[in-house]
């Protein structure tokens, strides 16, 4: 029996319930990421004893999937997509933005199917934009292939950032610090594609970067089809 499964207890001696119990889950994720996140320490904000979340959650992993499921909610577009490119556009930027609001879930995402229902939601919001389009096997390469462009492009960009909280040093004052060794590596000769690269490259934004890569992702995804 899953935790959706399975009813919830009665609410006495106080009142409590699931949705309480993943507010509180959330709140503590966001503060100090999931390391911040126990039974324990649900129970101490929520004002119960720790017993008394047994009876809706069994385990810390049955919470961590509450927790991505009611992010799901952020994730699910507000009205239908017009089409199936628009639909893993709005899903990948969404995605996106739920994680840079909720850094935690950068470290959940690419495992097993989240089963909940705001998650399963929009999996079927996704694949129905896709119906009709191609065979099945298709379709789902195409969607897992976009999610694995997705999850790889916020986890990249999250590392930066809390690369960037632990060390103090933003991209640009990093880039500075490790510009003289940089020099006079590429100095050497033996790099001339990365001097190239260096010299010559321009520097984007996070977002930036993340929508042109999904723009050439949609692009391959268009011609498999066609």
């Amino acid at each position: 029996m899953t935790v959706w499964d399975r009813p919830e207890p009665p609410t006495r001696p106080a009142p409590l319930d699931r949705e309480r119990i993943v507010a509180a889950a959330l709140a503590l994720a966001d503060e100090g990421g999931l390391d911040a996140v126990s039974l324990r320490k649900v129970a101490a904000r929520l004002d119960v004893g720790p017993m008394r979340l047994y009876g809706y959650i069994s385990t810390k992993e049955e919470l961590f999937d509450l927790m991505v499921d009611e992010v799901h909610a952020e994730i699910l577009p507000a009205e239908p997509p017009g089409d199936w490119r628009e639909a893993l556009r709005v899903r990948a930027h969404r995605t996106r933005q739920a994680a840079l609001r909720h850094e935690w879930l950068a470290d959940l995402l690419g495992g097993r199917p989240t089963l909940g229902p705001n998650a399963l939601a929009v999996t079927e919001a996704t694949l129905a934009a896709l119906d009709g389009l191609a065979d099945i096997d298709t379709v789902m390469r195409a969607v897992e292939t976009v999610g694995a462009y997705t999850i790889g492009a916020i986890r990249s960009e999250v590392a930066h950032l809390r690369a960037e909280r632990a060390t103090g040093l933003s991209e640009h004052d990093w880039q500075r610090a490790h510009g003289p060794y940089v020099s006079r590596m590429l100095a050497t000769g033996r790099f001339p594609a990365l001097a190239k690269a260096v010299h010559d490259g321009t520097d984007v934004d996070a977002e930036t970067s993340f929508t042109t890569g999904l723009d050439w992702i949609l692009d391959a995804v268009a011609a498999k089809l066609m």
